[in-house]
């Protein structure tokens, strides 16, 4: 915030460069240290459809560590995040912009919030029209499921928000947003239908 380096510039080569690729884990030492400076800020790229903003975000999730790797649905913990203010529990989200993809602004938006990268899963878990209750204004909120391989140490947001790894279920309690715990059920029930196929798809042994 508040550096004259274009943060367009730096989003660009990030999320295009093959060092941001899965299969090199994420962002490397040298980009982290400049990811971690900048964070978009200001409103005059911000798109509306029909007056209403246009808002992506993510629920970045991971498998807890057990001594048999698992792909439970019991086994996921989601990373929540505090409010600038700090008075609500939610998940990393902001304005989709005009010169990026909604695929992009979901990945830009985590990393500036929450500080992780992953692999964004497609498609998305729903689109929720909703009334900003700070601001008065209707907005539509996108969700994807992002599954997390790089937690940053330092990240835009750093100084103005606090991030924790909850179960499923206590993170839908704490949740400050409706819309967001519906994306939430979204999630499981989608888990759980991947998980249901993979079992009917394990041979069986006579």
């Amino acid at each position: 915030m508040g550096l004259l380096l274009s943060r367009n510039i730096i989003a660009s080569y990030i999320f295009s460069s093959p060092l941001f690729s899965q299969k090199n884990g994420g962002i490397p030492m040298q980009l982290e240290n400049m990811v971690s400076l900048v964070s978009r800020t200001g409103r005059h790229l911000q798109r509306y459809d029909k007056g209403c903003r246009q808002v992506v975000g993510c629920i970045p999730y991971r498998y807890r560590q057990t001594e048999q790797e698992s792909s439970s649905v019991e086994d996921i913990e989601v990373l929540v995040i505090s409010s600038q203010k700090g008075q609500g529990i939610l998940f990393p989200k902001g304005g989709w912009e005009l010169d990026e993809s909604i695929e992009e602004a979901a990945c830009r938006e985590t990393l500036e919030e929450a500080g992780v990268t992953g692999h964004l899963e497609l498609p998305i878990l729903g689109k929720w029209p909703y009334k900003s209750k700070s601001q008065g204004t209707f907005h539509e909120g996108y969700m994807f499921p992002l599954l997390v391989n790089k937690q940053l140490e330092s990240w835009p947001e750093k100084t103005v928000r606090k991030r924790e790894w909850m179960t499923i279920a206590d993170a839908k309690e704490a949740c400050q947003n409706w819309w967001m715990r519906e994306a939430l059920d979204e999630f499981v029930r989608r888990q759980t239908q991947t998980q249901e196929k993979e079992a009917q798809n394990v041979p069986v042994c006579t």
